[in-house]
């Protein structure tokens, strides 16, 4: 795992300084403390860190194909390369390394732009090709690994692994986009393309982008998407077979390194799956032990580590166990440094930890990421597909007046179970398809946003909601039914804005590796065809994949309620972190924005603190969004 970074002229062949080049690599030191990389020639800037994981002996970058016309430096995983690597000499390309990373400019050799096709792994890369004078960049299918960039005014184009490498560029302005404010306010990040800054982007995940000097740079491609398409007639029986094998194999391909290797074991079911398949495939006489890393809450509502415990006993693993403490809140201003833009998702704390206690034996990680959204773990899927239903039964002309008013109405019951919160209910029926799953996913709804954004900011959003980013995928979907189209959804927001961001950032800050087998892509296109009650049947998610688990996992581990990897935000609130939230909120960084109707936040803490009202994911954003501007007051 790598960082990269480089600049490449638009317009003539200006000379990169070196020196700015090199500072700005080695801003991503922690993502590869191994190696730095550099090449310059006229008009092009090459930069890379390096953790060394495959061909620790001759795999540096930047690294060139024979006669030195083409360049790439990479980040992540090309874990076909034992088989592409024959392919190409067959085809007559000379490999001078064992690397994976060779084989990507051997492939654009041979196949230019659908080179990616040939890639099975997580990656982001820059491939320049002097002969054909054009810049390649492009980021892997699911989006495991990240790729910024940002066109400079005066005709640059910047790309790094973190945005803190683009931001760090000279004549880089660093303004923020107010829709991008609003999106984060909704979802508790920035989703793809978009960053926190007008002038910066993310690549989105399935796309490329082809860059000639002297032309505008354009609108990236996409090159793949999750399918969705119908398996005919597979029994379930037959589907659960095919599914360890697949999984099994996505397993073993991920295995391969040239340094310690282990797993993340929460407890839950895709870590412990993954956990199961890797001690399946280690199990040969004299082999060493899958060495595996939990954290313990000292808060019991919080804690899975028991559950962690059960199948590394059952493994035979070599268990590694830390315990977080309730007060465990340090790191805030940590996590602002590491994102480079406001993220509100509390639970990057303990992955930040659980990330520092694998890299004291390993340095690839593999984890049971994408479970969730493959298999239709989450309990939001299926209070969607029960709203569908209702919203099915009556015209969204009526719907709209009656549950609006009713929501209106209704009292809120933040302190009540689910089932009781009729107001949420009442609100989600009020909308169409798109609205009702963003009011479920939303941090903070439409009326709440309405209340914390200025008079002034909101006439500068101009009517634009962040349910716009949803609608824009929906819209695209090759799903067919209720749950696959939700699945979609988060597949192109919380999955890659999210979840994947978060561990790359808390992994990489230790350089450490991590490894995704449920998001191989070739599993994903597979279970996205299978039938959608093979996932969600009778209220119980990842249906399927616990049923064929069973021979390999305690039942109490798949069929309890899924905790998550929480922490005690709403408690902290009112006890240790009050102080620090309250001058968060009253900030002047925060007033000078001009995006927040400051006593209403005043108002929000308050209210909070004295238990009127649970505010804390909201008031987590607004303290990471203080904590980013921080952030930003350091860097300038």
């Amino acid at each position: 795992m790598c960082g990269i970074t480089g600049v490449f002229d638009l317009r003539e062949k200006r000379a990169i300084n070196r020196d700015v080049l090199a500072r700005i690599n080695d801003m991503q030191w922690h993502r590869g403390p191994d190696e730095a990389g550099l090449h310059l020639e006229p008009g092009l800037g090459l930069g890379h860190r390096r953790l060394s994981i495959i061909d620790i002996a001759s795999g540096q970058q930047p690294l060139f194909n024979e006669d030195g016309s083409v360049a790439v430096v990479f980040n992540g995983e090309i874990y076909n390369f034992v088989d592409l690597i024959p392919e190409l000499t067959a085809l007559g390309h000379t490999f001078k390394t064992r690397s994976d990373t060779e084989t990507i400019v051997h492939a654009w050799e041979q196949w230019g732009e659908d080179c990616v096709h040939h890639f099975r792994g997580m990656f982001a890369f820059a491939l320049w090709d002097r002969n054909k004078q054009v810049l390649f960049l492009a980021r892997d299918r699911l989006g495991v690994k990240p790729l910024h960039y940002a066109v400079t005014d005066d005709g640059y184009l910047v790309f790094g692994s973190e945005l803190k490498t683009i931001t760090a560029w000279p004549g880089f302005r660093r303004q923020i986009d107010d829709q991008a404010v609003e999106e984060y306010f909704a979802y508790g990040y920035v989703p793809e393309p978009r960053t926190i800054y007008s002038t910066a982007l993310k690549m989105s995940p399935g796309h490329c982008l082809l860059i000639r000097r002297g032309e505008p740079v354009g609108q990236p491609r996409e090159y793949w998407d999750v399918p969705f398409e119908p398996h005919l007639g597979l029994s379930l029986e037959d589907a659960e077979d095919e599914l360890i094998e697949r999984l099994r194999e996505a397993v073993k391909i991920r295995m391969i390194a040239e340094v310690p290797l282990g797993a993340f074991l929460s407890g839950g079911v895709d870590s412990s799956a993954v956990v199961a398949m890797m001690a399946g495939l280690n199990g040969q006489p004299g082999e060493q032990p899958v060495k595996t890393c939990s954290i313990a809450f000292s808060d019991p509502k919080y804690d899975e580590s028991d559950y962690a415990r059960q199948v590394a006993l059952r493994y035979h693993t070599d268990h590694h166990v830390e315990r977080v403490e309730a007060d465990d809140f340090s790191l805030i201003d940590e996590l602002a440094h590491l994102y480079d833009e406001p993220y509100a998702d509390s639970s990057a704390m303990p992955t930040y930890r659980v990330c520092q206690l694998a890299r004291k034996t390993v340095t690839v990680a593999l984890s049971g990421d994408g479970g969730d959204e493959n298999f239709a773990g989450y309990r939001r899927y299926r209070w969607h597909s029960y709203e569908e239903r209702i919203r099915r039964m009556m015209p969204y002309s009526i719907r709209k007046p009656l549950f609006g008013f009713l929501g209106a109405t209704y009292p809120k019951a933040d302190w009540a179970p689910r089932v009781l919160r009729a107001k949420t209910t009442f609100e989600a029926m009020a909308r169409d398809t798109v609205e009702g799953y963003f009011h479920g996913v939303s941090l903070m709804g439409d009326g709440l946003r309405a209340r914390v954004f200025s008079p002034e900011f909101k006439r500068r959003l101009n009517g634009y909601s962040a349910v716009e980013v949803l609608r824009r995928h929906h819209a695209r979907s090759p799903a067919r039914d209720t749950v696959s189209q939700v699945q979609y959804l988060d597949m192109k927001t919380y999955m890659v804005g999210d979840i994947l961001t978060k561990v790359d950032r808390a992994s990489m800050a230790h350089a450490l590796e991590v490894r995704v087998p449920f998001l191989d892509h070739k599993l994903v296109e597979w279970v996205s065809g299978l039938p959608v009650d093979y996932k969600l049947r009778g209220g119980e998610g990842k249906f399927m994949l616990k049923r064929a688990l069973e021979p390999y996992l305690p039942h109490d581990i798949m069929y309890r309620r899924k905790m998550g990897f929480s922490i005690p935000v709403a408690e902290w609130f009112r006890g240790p972190l009050k102080e620090k939230l309250n001058r968060a909120v009253k900030s002047q960084r925060m007033a000078d924005t001009g995006l927040f109707d400051m006593g209403y936040l005043t108002r929000m803490a308050d209210e909070h603190a004295r238990g009127v009202r649970d505010y804390s994911a909201p008031l987590w954003a607004l303290l990471m969004f203080d904590a980013f501007l921080r952030n930003q007051e350091v860097q300038a």
